[in-house]
C-alpha cells in the first residue's frame, strides 16, 4: 500500500513508542489513545508537555482533546476527504517535501491531479469541518517536522478502510515524514500479541513473515520445509468464514482466543452461523459466550502459565516466562495444537518446547532470522532482525521502501455503506473504555474494574436527547436493521449531534447486534464505526390497580 505494503499489511508501527516524544507534531486520527493504548497515550502527553503540537481528528470528544492544539471533529466515515483536503492545502501552498518525493516516490503527478477534487468547499460539505480548521491542520502537520501519525480502528473499521490507510500513507510521504526519528505512520495494535500472531502466519493469505501463499517460490520454500503439498489459493478471513458457515459451506470451525458472538458485527447472525456447524471447537482460557456454544472446549493457559514470546505493536519481540504452573487441566496453546495435529496424522508437529518452535520461525522468516531465545534472554529485539549480528530495527524505511519507491495513490471518496435516513436517523459508532477490554472475557472478572465501568451507557448528545425526551440515566432502546439492545443513556457533549457511541464490552447490552457486517473489499474489515440506528425511550409499564 502506497510503498508501505509490508508495514501496513502487518499493521506494525514504522517507528517505536519511545520515539513519539521526539515528534514535533502528532496527528492522532481514529484513535482513542489514552483509553485503548494508555501507555502510548502517556507518551503523547509527555510529548505535548515538551512542546509538541497535537492534532486530534475524531468525531468523539475523547480524553486527548483536552491536550490537543487542534481538534478536528469530522463526520464519521469522512477521513479520506479530510486527509485529501489537508494534502491539497500542503501542495497548493508548497509545503510538501519535494526532494523526498523526487528521490523516494512515484506516481506523484497523478496523485497531485486527483487533489483538484478536494477543494475546501467540498471538504467542508462532506466532513462538516470549517475549511480554515482543515487548512490549519495541514500547515501544522507539514511545518512542524518531524511529524508522526497515530491511528487505530477508527481508520480501518470502514468499508473504505484501505483507502483511509492509503490516505495516511500519502500524507506521510508528501511531507517526507517517513524513515526518520519522530516521524512515521504508526498503527497501534490492540491485544498483547496480535502483532506476533500476524507475523507468524495467522492470516489467510500469507505464510510466516508475510510471505504470500500465492507466490510460487514461497510455496515451494514452505513445501520443502514442511514436507507437504500446499494450496496456493488464499484462505478466507473471519468476515468471510462466518457467512460461509451460515450457508453451510463450512462445516467445522476451530476457534482460539476469540469471542465473535459478541465482538463481530451483526452478532445475532454470527451465533446463528455457529449453531449450524457440524463441529465447533473453542480453545480459550475462560468459558466465553462463544465457548458456551461449542461442542468441545479445550482449556488453554494464560500468559502467566506458559513460555514463549509476544511481539507488540512496535515490532518488539519479548520473552514470556512461566510464573506459575498451569491451573487445572489447562495446557499451552502450542501443546494442544501439536497433540491434535499428531493424532490426525500430520507431520512436523513433534515439538517439545517453544524453543524448538522459535527455531523454525527463525529458519523460515527472514525478518525474524536473527531472533532466538539466547538473544532474547538478554533483552528485546525489534524486527526486521535478519541475522544474529543484527541489532534489530527501531525505524523502518530509512533509505528505501519495501517495494522500492513509495507509490502515491489517488483516492476517491466513498461514503459509508449505511447512512442515516428517516427510519434510522442517527449514526452509531463503537468505541472503547479504559476499564474494560474487548468483550470483557478477562476484565469483567475483575471486581475493581467493574466499579469504574460495570455497564453499558449510550453516549448521546444533549440536543438529540432533548428531541427524544431522554434524560441522563434513563433506559433507552437502540434499534438498527439487524437488531435492538437496551442500555442506560449517557447524555454528554462528548458525542456530536446525530451520533451515538457505545462500547461492546457487555453481554447484557450486546452492541454488535446492531452493527453493520459490510466490509472493506481489500482488507475484509467490517464497518463497525458507522451504522444507522434510532434511539427510543423505554417506557416503563404502569402498574394497574387490583
Amino acid at each position: 500500500m502506497a510503498g508501505l505494503a509490508t508495514t501496513f499489511g502487518s499493521g506494525a508501527m514504522t517507528n517505536s513508542i519511545n520515539d513519539i516524544p521526539d515528534a514535533r507534531c502528532i496527528l492522532a486520527i481514529g484513535t482513542n489513545t489514552t483509553e485503548a493504548h494508555p501507555i502510548i497515550g502517556m507518551n503523547v502527553r509527555r510529548a505535548v508537555r515538551k512542546g509538541t503540537k497535537l492534532i486530534v481528528a475524531n468525531p468523539l470528544e475523547i480524553g486527548l482533546v483536552r491536550d490537543a492544539h487542534l481538534w478536528l471533529r469530522h463526520r464519521s466515515g469522512t477521513d479520506v476527504v479530510l486527509l485529501m483536503g489537508m494534502m491539497k492545502i500542503i501542495v497548493d501552498e508548497g509545503l510538501m517535501d519535494a526532494s523526498f518525493i523526487e528521490q523516494r516516490c512515484e506516481n506523484f503527478d497523478a496523485f497531485k491531479d486527483s487533489l483538484k477534487d478536494y477543494p475546501l468547499s467540498v471538504v467542508e460539505e462532506i466532513t462538516g469541518l470549517p475549511g480554515e480548521k482543515v487548512a490549519e491542520a495541514a500547515r501544522m502537520y507539514a511545518t512542524n517536522k518531524p511529524s508522526t501519525i497515530l491511528y487505530t480502528m477508527g481508520i480501518t473499521q470502514h468499508t473504505h478502510g484501505t483507502d483511509n490507510v492509503m490516505a495516511v500513507a500519502n500524507l506521510a510521504m508528501l511531507t517526507g515524514n517517513i524513515g526518520k526519528p519522530g516521524s512515521g505512520v504508526n498503527p497501534l495494535r490492540g491485544q498483547n500479541n496480535v502483532q506476533g500472531a500476524c507475523d507468524v502466519g495467522a492470516l489467510p493469505n500469507v505464510y510466516t513473515g508475510y510471505q504470500s501463499v500465492a507466490d510460487e517460490k514461497m510455496k515451494e520454500k514452505f513445501e520443502a520445509a514442511w514436507g507437504v503439498s500446499l494450496n496456493p489459493k488464499p484462505g478466507r478471513t473471519l468476515t468471510e468464514i462466518i457467512p460461509a458457515a451460515h450457508e453451510g459451506e463450512i462445516k467445522a470451525i476451530y476457534l482460539m482466543g476469540e469471542n465473535p458472538s459478541l465482538s463481530d458485527p451483526d452478532s445475532k447472525h454470527v451465533r446463528e452461523a455457529l449453531k449450524k456447524l457440524e463441529l465447533f471447537v473453542v480453545q480459550d482460557i475462560f468459558l466465553s459466550e462463544t465457548a458456551q456454544l461449542a461442542d468441545v472446549v479445550l482449556p488453554a493457559c494464560s500468559f502467566a502459565e506458559k513460555e514463549g514470546t509476544f511481539t507488540n505493536t512496535e515490532r518488539r519481540v519479548q520473552r514470556v516466562r512461566k510464573a506459575i504452573e498451569p491451573v487445572g487441566d489447562s495446557k499451552p496453546d502450542w501443546w494442544i495444537i501439536c497433540q491434535i495435529a499428531r493424532r490426525m496424522g500430520a507431520k512436523g508437529f513433534d515439538f517439545d518446547s517453544p524453543v524448538q518452535i522459535m527455531e523454525e520461525i527463525t529458519r523460515l522468516t527472514p525478518s525474524y532470522g536473527g531472533i532466538n531465545y539466547n538473544r532474547l534472554e538478554k533483552g528485546t529485539l525489534q524486527w526486521p532482525c535478519p541475522t544474529e549480528e543484527h541489532p534489530g530495527t527501531a525505524i523502518l524505511h530509512t533509505t528505501i521502501f519495501s517495494r522500492g519507491k513509495g507509490r502515491f495513490v489517488p483516492l476517491v471518496y466513498r461514503p459509508p455503506a449505511e447512512m442515516p435516513d428517516a427510519e434510522y436517523p442517527l449514526v452509531l459508532t463503537t468505541h472503547r473504555s479504559l476499564f474494560q477490554y474487548h468483550t470483557g472475557t478477562m476484565t469483567r472478572r475483575v471486581k475493581g474494574l467493574n466499579v469504574f465501568k460495570g455497564e453499558e451507557r449510550v453516549a448521546i448528545n444533549p440536543a438529540d436527547a432533548q428531541s427524544l425526551d431522554i434524560a441522563d440515566g434513563e433506559m433507552v432502546r437502540v434499534v438498527s436493521r439487524r437488531g435492538e439492545v437496551t442500555a442506560k443513556a449517557l447524555v454528554t457533549e462528548s458525542s456530536p449531534p446525530g451520533t451515538i457511541a457505545m462500547t461492546f464490552h457487555f453481554v447484557e447490552s450486546p452492541t454488535n447486534e446492531l452493527t453493520n457486517p459490510a466490509y472493506d473489499p481489500v482488507a475484509k474489515i467490517p464497518e463497525l464505526k458507522v451504522s444507522a440506528v434510532r434511539v427510543e425511550k423505554v417506557r416503563q409499564a404502569v402498574a394497574r390497580p387490583i
